[in-house]
């Protein structure tokens, strides 16, 4: 390796200093500039000596230039400016050496990187089966790379499941509230890509999290007047409000998350009210072909658990689902899995 941790390098697209702070592996360092840290290949930077020592000695003749002798700048094609490539959670293997010194993969460090012209907010959360996560909000400017942390190489084999939700930072009435995106990666999936790296010689491999942000759902109008007039009956519903509900990937039967009248009620009508509430979002989860879906109906009793499974067994979309222990919801929560 040319560089180790604690050398003074350049960078040499933007002409900064900086320091080698972490080796990734053999093409790639961790440089810190100005209190940034960020990944850099290693032919993207030299010495700063190297430049002190070819610097000329003297300096050149300034010439001057005229406002009128200024060439006018030459814009990139339309097809460029405009192409936008998504966002993606980048992993970066970082490696060791082991006893018979042969490379071994030590930990991921994890980005988000957003190859687009707009600006979001973030929450990102990593899960497990059997151990605690890690959660993170943040906002993620147009062209940046987000680091988010460090995971060992280990933790695979635990069910890993990443979710983010992006939001606007800037609302836009014509887009989405939110939109979801979710990836769970199994050990032998790392393996494999570990492999691929190598023999491509690359330095990282990627998921997409989000090619385009969605637009806001458009309620289709109906013509009524056709309706009416081919047999049907019209009734008047005091012109409600119209509203577009976005998809969770996550959701809390808690009968105060959903509503805040509901001390008066019975049993039964809480229980009503849950199952609706159920129902809604499982309909809107199969209409956006979410992969999974994870329903929180707590402990107590198990009425609601019991009832929830027992649609569940009747739905041709679900290809299984699980109640099991969760680092984060407990035996209080059943995930959904879907076929399509």
């Amino acid at each position: 390796m040319k560089f180790q941790v604690g050398d003074k390098v350049l960078l040499l697209h933007s002409n900064e200093e900086g320091e080698v702070v972490e080796i990734i592996n053999k093409k790639m360092v961790e440089v810190e500039v100005g209190g940034v840290r960020f990944p850099v290949f290693t032919d993207q930077i030299d010495f700063p000596y190297f430049k002190r020592f070819t610097a000329k000695s003297k300096p050149s003749k300034i010439v001057k230039t005229y406002i009128d002798q200024l060439k006018k700048e030459t814009s990139l094609p339309s097809n460029e400016t405009e192409k936008e490539y998504g966002v993606y959670l980048i992993f970066f293997p970082v490696f060791n050496k082991d006893i018979f010194d042969d490379d071994i993969v030590e930990y991921f460090k994890v980005y988000i990187i957003n190859h687009t012209s707009t600006a979001y907010t973030f929450q990102y959360e990593l899960s497990y089966l059997n151990k605690e996560g890690f959660e993170l909000r943040n906002e993620l400017h147009p062209g940046q790379d987000f680091y988010i942390h460090d995971i060992p190489f280990e933790n695979f084999n635990d069910g890993p499941r990443f979710a983010v939700e992006f939001s606007l930072k800037i609302p836009d009435k014509k887009k989405a509230t939110h939109f979801e995106a979710s990836l769970k990666i199994k050990a032998k999936q790392i393996f494999d890509k570990i492999e691929e790296l190598l023999l491509k010689q690359e330095a990282s491999f990627s998921y997409l999290l989000m090619d385009n942000y969605p637009d806001r759902q458009q309620t289709e109008k109906l013509d009524l007047g056709k309706l009416s007039a081919a047999g049907f009956h019209i009734y008047d519903a005091t012109k409600p409000k119209i509203s577009s509900t976005p998809p969770r990937s996550v959701i809390d039967l808690h009968i105060d998350k959903i509503t805040n009248d509901w001390k008066g009620l019975s049993n039964y009508e809480m229980l009503s009210l849950q199952l609706k509430e159920f129902e809604k979002y499982y309909d809107l989860a199969i209409q956006h072909l979410q992969p999974n879906l994870i329903v929180i109906h707590g402990v107590g009793e198990g009425v609601l658990r019991d009832e929830i499974h027992q649609i569940l067994k009747n739905k041709k979309e679900v290809k299984s689902f699980v109640n099991q222990y969760h680092p984060k919801y407990g035996n209080g929560a059943t995930e959904i899995y879907f076929k399509y």
